[in-house]
């Protein structure tokens, strides 16, 4: 295809993209207030749990109710579109690719997207605990007021964190079929990527409490594992389709 050919097909995949996420948007604005109830539902449940009175939410400006019914239609509308928006940028992308790679796309997207909706979930689930924790540091006597722009923001990239950190073993599964990490060496830094992880857990949560961190180190270390599992399986099976698989070192290679 001629450059031109591919900016006009970048083009028409971008427009629909653009016109499912208007759509998608307006359905949002008309069910404005069942997204609130699942975004604010954390946030709900930590204050249910504090003393009355220790928070409270809040907007600010004439305009801020407006703006927070936009939002959350735009928050609403990328979750619910991502899956279309994925599938055309995968679908640019794969005239360019050789059949293997092709392959590994797939199998790339089977897994990579329920990993990261797991992930998802877990970081809703434990929402409400950092919530708890966090706002808990505040002084007796003293209303912690919350705006509703932070609160998004807050969510939303909690829930990012948690999706993306369950797909890193994907990423390093990848490199291994790439040739580019192997699965020995995976095992000779498992210690250090232990701590990493764990260091990465106790970051990457909103709240300073163990159990957050832990609900997000333990599986992506029950996932690394399985990883460098599959990462030595491949490993051997590359090397007994090696050329001079099993030959001894005095053995004339066919090459």
């Amino acid at each position: 295809m001629a450059l031109s050919d591919h900016f006009r097909e970048f083009r028409a995949r971008l427009l629909r993209c653009v016109l499912a996420f208007i759509v998608v948007f307006a359905v949002g604005l008309y069910f404005h207030q069942l997204l609130l109830d699942v975004v604010f539902g954390p946030y709900e449940q930590a204050n249910a749990r504090l003393p009355e009175g220790t928070t409270e939410a809040t907007t600010s400006g004439a305009g801020a109710g407006l703006t927070l019914w936009l939002k959350l239609a735009g928050f609403g509308a990328i979750v619910v579109t991502a899956p279309y928006w994925l599938y055309q940028i995968w679908a640019f992308v794969l005239p360019g690719l050789y059949a293997q790679e092709r392959k590994m796309t797939r199998i790339f997207v089977a897994i990579a997207g329920p990993l990261f909706l797991v992930g998802v979930a877990l970081g809703y689930y434990t929402l409400p605990v950092a919530l708890e924790v966090l706002i808990g540091f505040n002084p007796d006597n003293v209303t912690n007021l919350i705006d509703f722009g932070d609160y998004l923001q807050f969510f939303t990239r909690t829930l990012l964190v948690f999706g993306l950190s369950f797909n890193i073993p994907v990423f390093v599964v990848l490199l291994n079929f790439a040739g580019v990490v192997k699965g020995r060496q995976l095992a000779a830094y498992r210690p250090w990527i232990v701590i990493g992880t764990f260091i990465f857990a106790a970051a990457a949560t909103p709240s300073t409490d163990p159990f957050s961190m832990c609900l997000m180190a333990v599986p992506m270390m029950v996932l690394f594992f399985a990883s460098e599992v599959i990462a030595r399986l491949n490993d051997r099976r590359r090397a007994n389709r090696a050329p001079n698989a099993g030959l001894g070192p005095d053995d004339l290679s066919p090459i």
